[in-house]
């Protein structure tokens, strides 16, 4: 029997999906790659293949995840497997420089980056990007692991000298325009199947780290579960002309599950700052939105469909 096998990471972010595919009666299997290993001369089982692996695995003691997933893809692709969210989503998801390069090629604005290979670098680079404040980040962080604020070229220097940068797990380091958000709010568009399924107005008083996960992994200072269900606000009569713009995008890169993230500065201007793969959903700001649209339910469904359609595919 044809199956919906589930690439992760994370047991917690999988609670809500598991419900969900239960409640519906879909079969799947979870591929659980904590510690994993793989027989490349086997054939894959058939079915749909969904990857939830996330650039923050190394925040739960996951640090090589992400390199077996892309192995696996590259196994399932090679025996012609159907995956949502393959490789290149994998590719972009740990890599954010690469984020921007790929929202250039859709005329999508985002905030003015830079990168280098070595801390040392950064302060020149930073004369090169000729903007205050301006954040730095590591090229593969995670629900906001990492970014800091700076508000002078100076406080950058006194924190590479302290060792308060922390340390960039692939060596590369963005030196990026710092979008001050209008109403001190940033908007998450949320994405299944290719089809729009709401925005998320987000309190970003607190920090960078915004995972929207109801069990997030990251500390009660940022975590929206114990900042109350104000920090999450799915926004009603959603506007924005960009939309079909970034389901082109999202479709280019091989996106199915996913969230665009975007700073709305004092003139109504969007800027993009993030291309979410391994998307989660805060159940708070579901229920106070009236339960009329669930995340997780309908990625279970996007995946159920994509089981029976090749399903059908056989039968033809």
């Amino acid at each position: 029997m044809k199956k919906v096998y589930v690439i992760h990471e994370n047991e917690t972010w999988m609670i809500p999906l598991r419900a969900a595919f239960e409640k519906m009666n879909v079969p799947f299997e979870e591929w659980n790659i904590h510690k994993m290993s793989l027989d490349l001369y086997e054939t894959p089982p058939e079915g749909v293949f969904y990857n939830r692996m996330s650039a923050s695995a190394h925040t739960r003691n996951n640090r090589f995840a992400p390199e077996i997933t892309n192995n696996i893809l590259a196994w399932l692709h090679r025996h012609d497997r159907l995956i949502v969210n393959g490789w290149r989503a994998l590719q972009l998801e740990v890599r954010k420089s690469e984020q921007y390069l790929a929202l250039q090629e859709f005329d999508i604005k985002h905030p003015k980056t830079l990168i280098a290979n070595d801390v040392d670098l950064l302060p020149e680079v930073v004369d090169k990007l000729e903007t205050f404040p301006f954040i730095i980040k590591p090229n593969r962080g995670g629900k906001g692991a990492g970014v800091q604020l700076f508000y002078s070229k100076e406080s950058l220097e006194a924190a590479i000298k302290s060792k308060a940068l922390g340390e960039s797990l692939d060596g590369i380091w963005l030196i990026q325009e710092y979008i001050i958000p209008r109403d001190g709010r940033i908007t998450r568009v949320e994405f299944v199947g290719g089809k729009f399924l709401y925005a998320v107005s987000i309190d970003s008083s607190g920090g960078f780290e915004l995972c929207p996960a109801d069990s997030c992994q990251i500390g009660d200072d940022f975590c929206p579960a114990s900042e109350g269900q104000s920090k999450f606000t799915i926004l009603r009569d959603y506007q924005n002309n960009d939309i079909d713009k970034y389901k082109q995008f999202l479709r280019k890169i091989d996106i199915g599950v996913g969230a665009i993230e975007y700073a709305e500065d004092a003139n109504g201007i969007k800027h993009v700052y993030d291309v979410n793969t391994n998307t989660n959903y805060n159940d708070a700001a579901e229920v106070s939105f009236g339960n009329t649209k669930k995340g997780m339910v309908e990625i279970a469904l996007h995946l159920k469909h994509q089981l029976e359609r090749i399903e059908k595919d056989k039968r033809a």
